[in-house]
């Protein structure tokens, strides 16, 4: 049986592009031309040290490994995964082909590139088991995926579920084998404080989308309180298109009067419900549209085009705001969403 990859395309960036084109890609285009297969990490350090003289050694190693792997050791019929941050979605597909260069499209992030067949079918985080979750948190761009957490997300492409006991009946020594695997990915140079951030956001994310909806409402109106706007939060009911209404006095009668919609989970939000929402809309209002299930492409192309100045939040946006502004928030806010602060070296 092959190996599961994990790869990410520029943080999530080029996930709709992965799909679109039916590839598979990593960045390092100052290396990516004059890369081969079979070349060995240490070639691949000193080449990408000497086309960035002032890169650290730690970074170039780091850099190298990854793309050793992704020339050398990902196979063809190997399965790939690729994960957008924003609508918290995983893609699962089949490399089928050789690893080439694309100079057009690398400075754009697409430099080596592999055909992929991806299938159909998104996989929701919020579907995963916390095992699952965990696992697939690296921030790595390129790394292996254990083959419990791959049978998972294949089990879950299906339709299946990965079932209530998938973090409660995992045997210690497979912790063990699991947390082995994924540290031997890592260059002895790479700093284990390196990621924690991005892994932290990530961890956020998934509190936050076990909330409920009343309680999502009610964190997004927290939200907009620690940004200086006071809010009130429509009741139970039909809303007329606004959960939520803020502004600097509280009635809606300065400006800006911002309408905010939450919709939590229930999958992307299309152009059909950004012009549901702007339908009611005045012309000196500003709206919010919040979705923690993410929007699709001509979604945002009906919030650029948009009469009334437009701004979608998803999951990622949500949580990057709440921990911008969390000390301003009330204990309301932060019972929702307890955090705390870590220190760590600059």
């Amino acid at each position: 049986m092959g190996k599961t990859w994990m790869i990410r395309g520029e943080s999530g960036r080029l996930y709709d592009t992965f799909r679109e084109q039916s590839i598979a890609a990593i960045g390092w285009a100052e290396i990516a031309g004059e890369v081969k297969s079979g070349m060995s990490k240490k070639d691949i350090t000193e080449l990408y040290l000497q086309k960035d003289p002032k890169l650290k050694r730690g970074t170039a190693i780091s850099g190298a490994a990854q793309v050793w792997r992704f020339l050398n050791e990902i196979e063809v019929g190997d399965k790939v995964v690729t994960y957008s941050p924003g609508n918290r979605t995983y893609l699962l597909g089949t490399i089928k082909g050789q690893a080439a260069y694309r100079a057009d499209t690398a400075p754009h992030g697409i430099a080596l590139v592999r055909p992929t067949e991806w299938l159909p079918q998104e996989i929701e985080r919020d579907r995963l088991s916390k095992r699952a979750k965990n696992s697939l948190g690296s921030t790595l761009t390129v790394f292996v995926v254990p083959d419990a957490i791959a049978g998972e997300l294949l089990d879950v492409s299906h339709g299946k579920s990965p079932g209530a006991s998938a973090d409660d009946i995992l045997d210690p020594s497979e912790a063990e084998d699991d947390a082995a695997e994924s540290a031997a990915l890592l260059p002895a140079t790479r700093d284990p404080l390196e990621d924690i951030e991005s892994v932290a956001l990530e961890r956020i994310k998934d509190v936050v989308a076990g909330l409920d909806w009343d309680e999502m409402q009610e964190l997004v109106a927290g939200i907009l309180r620690a940004m200086g706007y006071k809010t009130q939060v429509s009741p139970p009911g039909p809303d007329r298109g606004k959960d939520i209404v803020a502004s600097p006095d509280g009635f809606g009668f300065e400006h800006p009067r911002i309408v905010v919609e939450v919709k939590h989970r229930g999958g992307q939000m299309d152009s059909k419900a950004i012009r549901s929402f702007l339908g009611g809309r005045h012309k000196d209002d500003r709206g919010l549209f919040v979705s923690t299930g993410g929007f699709s492409k001509d979604a945002y192309y009906e919030a650029d085009r948009a009469a009334v100045p437009l701004t979608l939040w998803t999951m990622d946006t949500l949580v990057r705001a709440l921990i911008e502004h969390y000390n301003n928030t009330d204990a309301e806010t932060k019972r929702l969403v307890p955090l705390k602060r870590l220190y760590v070296p600059a």
